[in-house]
């Protein structure tokens, strides 16, 4: 397993862009009742930073790794959501909907269907279902069966993040635990926004949905990396 030391050393400095655009959006702080593309910008800019650090492995990298590859594409997917969004007052709510509905395909087949875990899963479920269960009565028309496949899209990839964590007997590492935080997050964040959309206004929403978001999209970015720390590990062994 490579060592926390070593994670800092050889990703910190690739991150660096995301942080400092991430902080840009926090400072600026644009009002989200004027959209525009200038706040679309903002918004989407330490994303479009995740895709720098995924890039900043070498095109032979994500060419030999097609996790990563998945994980590139979900987060472009991101970034139209992240855009739609802006304007979800406008009519296009559904349409970032969709986009991060393709995220969450691309991550969840990024970590892969091994091993099972059949306890995870169940636990997640069982969130899931919670989560419907307090959404449906302020639900209706097609967000009735819209937030349903959602919520089904976006529990299954938190599954198969979580499943690949296997703290027993050191079969884990730093990676599969950066992943199961960041599709915990995720799903942290998409329900806020749920619940301040449809349900009841939560008190500082837009800070707890943003700050959730970015820290799950950076986990999920690191994730993809392990194979290349794990071969540059053993070449010093």
């Amino acid at each position: 397993m490579v060592s926390p030391v070593t994670v800092v050393k050889s990703e910190g400095p690739k991150l660096v862009p995301f942080f400092k655009a991430t902080c840009v959006y926090f400072v600026l702080w644009l009002p989200t009742s004027s959209p525009s593309w200038f706040s679309a910008l903002i918004k989407c800019l330490p994303i479009f930073c995740l895709w720098v650090f995924l890039l900043a492995h070498g095109f032979s990298f994500l060419g030999a790794h097609s996790s990563a590859r998945k994980i590139l594409a979900g987060l472009i997917f991101s970034a139209l959501g992240d855009a739609f969004l802006i304007w979800q007052e406008q009519g296009y709510f559904v349409h970032g909907l969709l986009m991060f509905a393709i995220t969450h395909i691309l991550y969840s087949s990024a970590f892969g269907m091994k091993p099972l875990n059949v306890s995870a899963g169940l636990i997640i479920t069982a969130v899931s279902s919670l989560s419907y269960m307090l959404l449906y009565p302020y639900l209706s028309g097609p967000f009735t069966y819209l937030v349903a496949v959602y919520i089904g899209l976006i529990g299954f990839m938190g599954w198969r993040a979580v499943a690949g964590l296997q703290l027993a007997n050191d079969l884990w590492t730093w990676t599969k635990m950066s992943a199961c935080l960041g599709a915990v997050l995720f799903m942290v964040s998409d329900l806020t926004i749920a619940v301040n959309k449809f349900c009841f206004p939560v008190p500082h929403s837009r800070a707890i949905i943003m700050a959730t978001y970015y820290a799950a999209q950076m986990l999920i970015a690191l994730s993809a990396v392990e194979c290349q720390d794990v071969e540059v590990a053993r070449k010093r062994t």
